[in-house]
């Protein structure tokens, strides 16, 4: 029986070793492993998008929707076990937005309504340490990380919104479909107000100030992630600094002498 329990051990440190190395090696095994985990990802937000159409479906999109289910509670559990500190992964807020959208996935026909809130997927994937480490690697140039977390930024808002409004105000001035709630979304997002379609009573008021305000400041933050110097990151030894200009001799923190390689 000991014996058993010690086979059982090593069997989970083998099983959890080989995660680490999977989801945080840097050798091309595990990169390759990575990029098809990002690919199924994009997969299942294209399903989330598409979810609002495809719900007519029946019981086919519910089989959908639980084979997507099923493929992102093993890849939260893969990651859980992989984690040096499974109290410390479960404090961070990307976490949590997972296993919300999860809880979606799992009983769809009691939370379908919140469903648009499964787009900040998006938003997590984006903005993880996992993308980066894996295709944010080949790029150096702080600039590209800037754009793509700002443009998932504002795509996220868009798609979460214009869920929102569809499952709110369906049947309600103008919104019969996903595309009408699309179509309000980014005319009140660019402030163009074309008003042949507008959301009843004070809530449909307060949700276009909202809509208008919050879309400002997203396409600010794109912009100016679009017009922000190029630098590149190299670690200053003595201070820490991350990024620097690409022709920089000394650290403009703490001035100590740096070396940073000639691109290409």
């Amino acid at each position: 029986m000991a014996q058993t329990d010690t086979e059982s051990r090593e069997d989970g440190l083998r099983l959890r070793a080989r995660l680490r190395y999977l989801y945080h090696g840097s050798q091309p095994p595990a990169v390759k492993f990575r990029l098809t985990v990002i690919v199924i990802d994009f997969a299942i937000i294209a399903f989330f998008l598409a979810a609002p159409i495809l719900k007519n479906m029946g019981w086919a999109f519910y089989a959908l929707d639980y084979l997507v289910a099923a493929l992102l509670a093993a890849d939260l559990a893969a990651r859980a076990y992989a984690y040096s500190d499974i109290r410390d992964w479960l404090k961070r807020p990307i976490v949590w937005l997972d296993l919300f959208i999860l809880a979606t996935l799992l009983f769809p026909a009691w939370l379908f309504n919140l469903g648009f809130l499964r787009m900040l997927r998006l938003w997590t994937l984006l903005n993880s340490d996992f993308f980066w480490r894996t295709v944010g690697a080949r790029f150096d140039d702080t600039r590209v990380e800037g754009i793509v977390r700002a443009l998932s930024g504002l795509v996220t808002f868009v798609f979460v919104v214009t869920g929102f409004v569809y499952a709110t105000f369906r049947g309600h001035d103008g919104i019969s479909g996903y595309i009408d709630a699309l179509y309000f979304t980014v005319a009140t997002l660019t402030t163009t107000g074309f008003g042949d379609v507008t959301l009843p009573g004070s809530l449909g008021k307060l949700l276009s100030i909202a809509i208008m305000l919050v879309g400002i400041t997203l396409f600010l933050r794109l912009a100016q992630a679009l017009i922000k110097p190029h630098k590149v990151r190299f670690p200053c030894e003595r201070c820490g600094l991350q990024t620097h200009d690409p022709d920089a001799v000394h650290c403009k923190a703490c001035g100590n002498l740096i070396c940073i390689p000639d691109e290409g």
